[in-house]
């Protein structure tokens, strides 16, 4: 039997881009009583957060946390470029700060390390994908018009295995394949990596190959998941490939019926596994 959640407040620490506004939106609906904190630099004015922070500054929103009874954290939204006056730490972040770089070896067990620093200090950090589902592609399957062909099956198991390698060393969540594989994301992001790709495949004449975005292995699902949005089909189209390949439940799909509507305009599959 699943327990029930009886305190249903919650706060929500954003970065950038919209995926904020989808899970503020989101766990609302739910019933969850949400305080929302932005991220100096990063976050979108028009979130209008309750409170504003630079990253080394955490100390404040702890004491208003702790004033409001808040014990449970979601963490959504990217993270840009990053300046040193954003992070110089005040003592409660310089703590946290310390056990983190102490403990960690790579993107992902940094974020393993904060997780459980905050633990410590009596916070619960949630998976926003847990709370309201409507924010992922809850079930596999293919969730457009357009299918997958034979050619297509085989570019997605090879796909698959390419990210669950890369995943494994810490590279990156993404990667593109057309028989070959074509690119893979690292330091620069999957904006970017797709970038690289349509400046490739720009005098292509026919469509072939996917972009898969997958979750890690052993990552951490509560912080930085992978994510995917209409720019992305976008992007996808734009590269002259044919589908995109995302886990079921693991990946945050950011406004995912005008997702699901742009890629059967562009006639881009969507896969779910």
């Amino acid at each position: 039997m699943t327990k029930k959640i009886t305190d249903k407040k919650i706060a929500l620490v954003a970065g950038g881009l919209d995926l904020p506004f989808f899970t503020r939106d989101a766990l609302r609906a739910h019933g969850w009583d949400v305080y929302v904190i932005g991220f100096k630099h990063f976050y979108d004015p028009k979130l209008n957060p309750d409170l504003v922070v630079s990253l080394g500054g955490c100390g404040r929103g702890h004491r208003a946390l702790q004033k409001r009874g808040i014990h449970k954290l979601v963490f959504v939204g990217a993270l840009g470029h990053i300046n040193l006056s954003d992070i110089w730490p005040d003592f409660w972040s310089l703590s946290v700060l310390l056990s983190v770089i102490k403990n960690q070896r790579g993107y992902d067990s940094m974020a393993v390390a904060l997780n459980k620093e905050l633990e410590k200090r009596g916070y619960e950090i949630v998976a926003a994908q847990d709370l309201p589902p409507e924010i992922t592609l809850e079930k596999p399957g293919i969730k457009t018009k357009k299918k997958p062909s034979k050619s297509d099956i085989a570019d997605i198991e090879r796909a698959i295995q390419v990210s669950h390698t890369i995943g494994r060393e810490d590279i990156g969540a993404s990667v593109v394949v057309d028989k070959q594989v074509f690119a893979v994301e690292a330091a620069e992001g999957t904006a970017r990596m797709l970038e690289r790709v349509i400046e490739m495949r720009k005098k292509r004449k026919k469509n072939s190959g996917v972009f898969a975005k997958m979750t890690k292995p052993h990552q951490d699902l509560r912080i930085d998941i992978p994510a995917i949005g209409v720019d992305t089909v976008k992007a996808v189209a734009r590269a002259h490939l044919r589908g995109i390949i995302v886990n079921a439940k693991t990946c945050f799909v950011v406004d995912r019926e005008n997702v699901i509507k742009t890629a059967d305009k562009l006639k881009i599959f969507i896969q779910a596994i």
